[in-house]
């Protein structure tokens, strides 16, 4: 099964990150980076060696035996010592029948490939998972431009709150109160730049660089995805890997069906030899064969678990089919209703509180309106800021979702800027 190169929506959605010395970090580098260094995806490499060594032995045939005996020796009277001692060289084997050794091959080649949609899944899985952490670096970077914002307002109103009181307009409290709220917007920046320290570490732990030093997220941006319809987005579930799954599960069951069938027909052991006769001093030719009775009764059992087992394949697919599509469900709402929220709140209550906080600081300057009034406004300014930043996050978290479930990219769809 050959996968689109997955570069989820973040890829395009988020700005490089950049370290201390600027030098850029962009999603694709981080996933290369941890693709290369995860040993989740390394120790596929020894997996298949192992696999591949185990076809090798199951391609073998079976050995030749060269054995001796030696009889009628070491007696007593005629087989005193070695008077009457006859000695035996042999050459023995097994002539498998009924296509053991090509059924064997069948089955370890068929582990061989399965080992692909194993490795993909758990690509998909690494990929998203370097997708969310990006994506919490970029969050927590935001939340302190937000608190940048804030506290820059916060100043302003203090600055017109102690023109007031000097000019004995408004009580010493206002002017106490503005800086107090100054205050928790730092509080709220340094709890955010904590935050995105954490989440940076978190991302390179990923290529196992713990003590990497965070950096800065110039420009950053987030865009609100566009999302895919879900009929869309459920015909390509057939195609993932949890699905893809079962088709090299089917092919490795029946391969083990057939194994077990080539049991029916018994295998001939064989030996040859020549033996010597001590009294005459001539050699002669021995040999047998034999062939063991009742292997097809004995083989019933193992096929019937085979059958079984290839039979029960079906619906195990179709429970797993059943479990993704209620997750790809699930992930498509939370997409749809959290890019609606983020649309939302960018397009009508942002506009409008950013009018009335700017209505209110004219007034307040005016002696029209109280501090309090004021105060509230930027409040609801910040706190509509944030929201849209969580309901974006929320829509790109899952958009990687769906992306991982399907191993489809969806970057090239439409999407929106929501950059506060």
């Amino acid at each position: 099964m050959k996968l689109l190169s997955v570069a989820f929506a973040t890829s395009l959605a988020l700005a490089s990150i950049s370290t201390p010395a600027q030098v850029a970090l962009s999603l694709d580098t981080a996933f290369a980076r941890t693709l290369e260094a995860h040993p989740d995806i390394a120790v596929f490499g020894f997996t298949e060696a192992g696999l591949r060594a185990e076809a090798e032995r199951a391609g073998l045939k079976p050995p030749l035996i060269i054995g001796g005996s030696v009889e009628n020796a070491l007696g007593t009277g005629e087989s005193e010592a070695l008077r009457s001692a006859e000695l035996t060289v042999s050459l023995a084997s097994v002539l498998e029948r009924g296509d053991k050794r090509a059924a064997r091959m069948a089955l370890a080649q068929s582990r061989i490939d399965a080992l692909g949609s194993a490795r993909e899944a758990k690509r998909l899985d690494l990929l998203a998972e370097v997708a969310r952490r990006y994506l919490d670096v970029l969050a927590a970077q935001l939340a302190a431009g937000i608190a940048k914002d804030d506290i820059a307002q916060r100043t302003r109103a203090v600055a017109a709150a102690a023109r007031r009181v000097q000019a004995g307009a408004s009580p010493r409290s206002v002017q106490l109160a503005a800086q107090a709220h100054e205050v928790r917007a730092e509080l709220d920046r340094d709890r955010a730049q904590r935050e995105f320290s954490a989440a940076w570490r978190r991302l390179a732990l990923l290529w196992g660089d713990p003590d990497a030093a965070s950096g800065a997220v110039p420009g950053a941006r987030l865009q609100i995805p566009a999302a895919p319809g879900f009929s869309e987005i459920l015909a390509l579930l057939e195609r993932t890997p949890e699905l893809q799954r079962f088709a090299d599960e089917a092919r490795l069951r029946e391969a083990r069906l057939q194994l077990a069938r080539t049991a029916r027909t018994p295998d001939l052991e064989w030996e040859v030899g020549l033996r010597r006769l001590q009294e005459s001093s001539d050699w002669g030719l021995i040999g047998s064969v034999s062939i063991p009775l009742g292997s097809a009764t004995r083989a019933g059992p193992d096929i019937r678990a085979a059958e079984a087992e290839l039979a029960a394949l079906d619906l195990e697919r179709e429970s797993s089919a059943r479990g993704l599509q209620s997750t790809l469900a699930q992930a498509h709402g939370r997409l749809v209703a959290s890019a609606a929220d983020a649309e939302q709140i960018r397009d009508q209550l942002l506009p409008l509180l950013i009018k009335a906080e700017n209505a209110a600081a004219e007034a307040y300057k005016a002696g029209a309106l109280s501090y309090l009034e004021w105060a509230q406004l930027q409040s609801e300014t910040t706190l509509a800021r944030r929201q849209q930043i969580n309901a974006t996050v929320e829509a790109q978290r899952a958009l990687i979702e769906i992306q991982r479930l399907t191993g489809e990219d969806f970057t090239r769809a439409a999407a929106k800027d929501s950059t506060p």
